[in-house]
Order: C-alpha cells, then sequence, then structure tokens
C-alpha cells in the first residue's frame, strides 16, 4: 500500500487525509503551526466560508456531511444595503437552494476532529516544510519546537499548504513548469457584528448582506453564536483605501457616511479596524500540478484565487473529490494518474479564478443596478420555465457540477442572449410578458 505524505493540515488537507484514510492508506499530514484543535480561536484573521454543492458534495464522499451541517447556516438569498439603508434581495437559486456560512477556523478544527477517528491519519505539527527532494520524494521539514531539520520520504505527496507553497516553489524549478502570481489592487479586512444581549442576531441571519458600493463593498455572513463576520474589500492604495483611511477619525467620518446603517450594529468597529490585519489577495496560476507520478497539488497551492464566488474552498474540496474519483476509475492503478488528473483539472482551476474576478465586479458594482436586477429575474423566469434550456451563470457554478471551465464557456453565451433581450422594446414593462420569453426561446 502506497504511503501518503500531505503538506498542510488545512481545510483541503484534512479533508483529503481523511479521504486517503478511508481507502486504507496510511497518511501523515504535517503542518507549520500549533495543533488547531486545542487552539481558542480568534476573530479577525480570516473571511467566513459560504459552503456550496461542490464542496458538500466531496463531503458527503468522505460520509462527514451531516457533522458539517451542525455548525453551518443557509444563505439563501442576497440582502443589498443601500447607502441609504434600503434593501432590497436577491434569491440565489431557486426556492430551497442555499450557500452556507462557516467559520473557516472552526471548521477546520472539526475537519481534524473527524480525522482523528482515523488510526492510519498521523499528524505532526510545527513542522515548517523547508524543500522537498524529487528524485527521492523526500520532504526535508524545520520541526520549529525543537529546532532540528526532519526528513521522511513517501511514496506520494500532496502539497495542500496553500498560496505560497514551499513544495510548489520547488516544482517551479523543474523544466516546463509555468507559474504566474497575481495579487488584486484590493484588498481585506475582517470586522465584526456581535450578536444581541440575547444571544440573537441583529440582522437576518440567512441572507449574504452586501454593501456595493461601486470601487469596494462590504459583506456580511453570520455565525452560529449570533455575530456575524464582516469583511471590508477596499483597495488597498489610493484616494479611499486602506492606504490613507488610516486614523478612527477617518474610519469613523468613512464609514458613518458610506456604511450608514452598519456603524449602529458595531460598536467595536473603531478597535477592529485597526487591530485586525490588513490582507492582500493572491492568485495562482500553474501548470502542470503533478511531478512525475510522484508529487501533486489540490486547493490554493495549485490554483489560488479570489473569494468573490465562495469557490475557494469549494474548488479546493472539489479537487479532492475528483481526484477520488479518478484514483476509483483506475481501481486504484496510480500509474499515470497524477499526470491524466493534472490534464483533466488545471482548466478548472484557472476558469474558477477568472470567474471570481467576475463576480467581484458584479457583487460591488452590479448588484445595486436596477438593470442588472432585471436581467436577473428575466433569466430568473425562463429557468422556471426551461430549467433544461438554462441554468443562470450563478447557479452553474454554485448549485451544479458542471466544470468550471464549461461554465465559462456557457456564460458568454448566455451573455449574447441576454444582450439582445435587453434592447427589446419596453423591456423594464414587458419583462415577464410572453414575447420576452418566447424571444429567449429562439435565440437558445
Amino acid at each position: 500500500m502506497e504511503k501518503i505524505g500531505i503538506v498542510g493540515s488545512g481545510l483541503v488537507g484534512s479533508l483529503q487525509a481523511i479521504l486517503m484514510a478511508k481507502k486504507g492508506y496510511d497518511v501523515t499530514v504535517f503542518e507549520n503551526r500549533p495543533d488547531l484543535r486545542k487552539a481558542k480561536l480568534l476573530a479577525g484573521k480570516s473571511i467566513n466560508l459560504a459552503l456550496s454543492d461542490r464542496g458538500w458534495r466531496a463531503l458527503q464522499a468522505a460520509g462527514i456531511d451531516g457533522d458539517i451541517k451542525e455548525m453551518a447556516i443557509p444563505m439563501y438569498q442576497r440582502c443589498m444595503h443601500a447607502v441609504d439603508g434600503s434593501l432590497s434581495y436577491q434569491q440565489y437559486g431557486k426556492d430551497g437552494q442555499a450557500i452556507y456560512s462557516v467559520p473557516r477556523g472552526g471548521l477546520n478544527q472539526k475537519l481534524m476532529n473527524l480525522a482523528d477517528k482515523y488510526p492510519s491519519i498521523k499528524y505532526n505539527f510545527n513542522h515548517k516544510c523547508k524543500d522537498i527532494e524529487l528524485d527521492s520524494n523526500t520532504l526535508i521539514f524545520e520541526d520549529t519546537a525543537n529546532k532540528q531539520e526532519v526528513k521522511e520520504s513517501f511514496d506520494k505527496v500532496f502539497a495542500t499548504d496553500g498560496a505560497f507553497s514551499a513544495v510548489r516553489f520547488r516544482m517551479q524549478k523543474t523544466p516546463m513548469f509555468d507559474y504566474s502570481q497575481k495579487y488584486l489592487d484590493h484588498g481585506y479586512k475582517e470586522l465584526i457584528i456581535p450578536a444581541n444581549e440575547d444571544g440573537t442576531h441583529k440582522l437576518d441571519k440567512n441572507c449574504l448582506h452586501i454593501w456595493p458600493r461601486g470601487e469596494f463593498m462590504m459583506i456580511a455572513l453570520a455565525n452560529m453564536d449570533g455575530s456575524f463576520t464582516c469583511t471590508l474589500f477596499f483597495p488597498m492604495y489610493g484616494e479611499k483605501s486602506f492606504d490613507t483611511i488610516n486614523t478612527r477619525e477617518k474610519v469613523a467620518a468613512f464609514f458613518n457616511e458610506t456604511f450608514t446603517d452598519a456603524v449602529p450594529l458595531m460598536p467595536t468597529l473603531l478597535d477592529d479596524y485597526f487591530e485586525n490585519p490588513t490582507s492582500a489577495l493572491v492568485m495562482v496560476r500553474c501548470s502542470p500540478w503533478n511531478f512525475e507520478n510522484k508529487v501533486l497539488l489540490l486547493g490554493d497551492s495549485a490554483h489560488a484565487t479570489v473569494p468573490f464566488y465562495g469557490q475557494g474552498m469549494n474548488c479546493g474540496f472539489e479537487d479532492c473529490m475528483i481526484f477520488q474519483e479518478m484514483l476509483d476509475d483506475a481501481n486504484g492503478n496510480w500509474d499515470g494518474l497524477l499526470s491524466a488528473y493534472s490534464k483533466t483539472r488545471v482548466p478548472d482551476g484557472n476558469a474558477i479564478i477568472d470567474l471570481s474576478l467576475m463576480n467581484y465586479v458584479e457583487m460591488r458594482d452590479l448588484t445595486a443596478n436596477p438593470e442588472f436586477l432585471l436581467r436577473k429575474k428575466i433569466e430568473a423566469k425562463f429557468s422556471n420555465l426551461h430549467p433544461e434550456k438554462w441554468i443562470p451563470l450563478y447557479s452553474q457554478v454554485t448549485f451544479s457540477h458542471i466544470r468550471y471551465n464549461k461554465v465559462i464557456e456557457n456564460g458568454k453565451a448566455q451573455n449574447a442572449i441576454m444582450e439582445q433581450v435587453m434592447k427589446m422594446p419596453n423591456i423594464e414593462a414587458n419583462w415577464d410578458s410572453q414575447e420576452v420569453m418566447d424571444k429567449m426561446l429562439e435565440l437558445v
């Protein structure tokens, strides 16, 4: 039986460990950080996550979807907060469809605790990956607790050590390995809306709340304890940016003017703003994701993306799911498996990065735009009438298992159709007429 090494005990690494252990492999997981299972989780360090169908499918394959459901809050629609405080809503999918708010740290702890049920999974914490000797598949770590170098060899290595992967860094030095990294001009900062005194939520917990403001936005996702995790996505530099909004007075004035209805809900706003880190948003593309039949990149180490489709975790979980399916199809034969997986999956990793960038523009610029909202209503009606002919782009990404690169192709075709539909006479008044539905049927 192959001896498996996994570098990184984050969300993707922990899920991959469980899936491999379920197949009977001996799995050793290495993690740079101390044991997260023993840590007291602090707010302010990471964005809440939106778990959707692709992620649920992978969790179901691991037999742990029920455990995760206990810590997930369904969000059925977006709630857009205008500058004047007025609210508008946009349903995510069909009735009953939802994405689920989960805390990153809490989910990671849960996955690691669930992995403990498998005696064949061993964790090594405080092990910082320094390198990998590719010829012998030997991982080299610094044991930061004991200040010692540790070397261990494996038949197969899965690198799930994030956007700045040490394993990928070594692979980048091999021939024919393509790599690119790009930072978004915007960064993010986490803020908090605390629970009411009785533990209830100050806003509708079953919505993803968005304050769209053109060049920037704030979002809020509910937590089980009654609080909301808010994330401000904001330019790093410029007239209105993290660089210039840099005093308590400037922050107070900016929020009172821009997020007026949120300010009364955020009593610790100024402390949170200056105590919580400002984090950058990086995108990583590379190819291939494998080195020979020895090493495979999964999750952010292969395709770090920005969080605006809520698909970073879901895509990483789907990586694990697709690999398990291909391993099953090969009847456990690893010959050529890693290379075949890479060729299959790289286009989807690139596609979700493109989709995520597109959705950032939609969330911050378009969700408050009447023409955009009308367009979405037309699409939703046509999809309800002809579900076999039209799945809205968001639903393809979030509520289906259509390959991401195919979703982009479908989206371009749908956009061309909607451009023609929106030019129909009196579309604002006649949007739900049979004439409009017939026109779409003709164009499809």
